[in-house]
């Protein structure tokens, strides 16, 4: 079990508290100090189904580059997440080959269920 988290997202924070992480067997890593490697993206967009799913558009840098007024490929998003790591959505847990990603509700329940299985 894994997760990509930022340290200073009060969401990111809010959602581990909830889901009562500590008590788990989590590999936690913090993607501002330890930034996602090619292969971690590549696992995470195998379960997650394209690197789209995976992209933040609530990035600050979403709208100061532009990028919502161009027409974005897979290998565009897979560049950008790596490039810049506010663009992954966050946070993304991997339980049992299972891939949760970003801050819903309905994510964050899903999660929990993972978790109690």
């Amino acid at each position: 079990m894994k997760i990509y988290y930022l340290a200073t997202c009060s969401t990111c924070q809010r959602i581990m508290k909830e889901l009562d992480i500590d008590s788990y067997d989590f590999t936690l890593q913090e993607i501002k100090t330890r930034p996602i490697t090619p292969e971690q993206l590549d696992e995470m967009k195998a379960l997650a189904g394209s690197y789209e799913s995976l992209f933040s558009r609530r990035a600050m840098k979403y709208k100061s580059m532009g990028l919502k007024n161009q027409n974005l490929t897979e290998e565009d998003y897979k560049k950008l997440i790596l490039q810049e790591y506010t663009f992954l959505k966050r946070p993304v847990l991997i339980i049992d080959n299972q891939i949760f990603v970003g801050n819903s509700k309905k994510t964050v329940a899903a999660a929990k269920k993972a978790m109690t299985v």
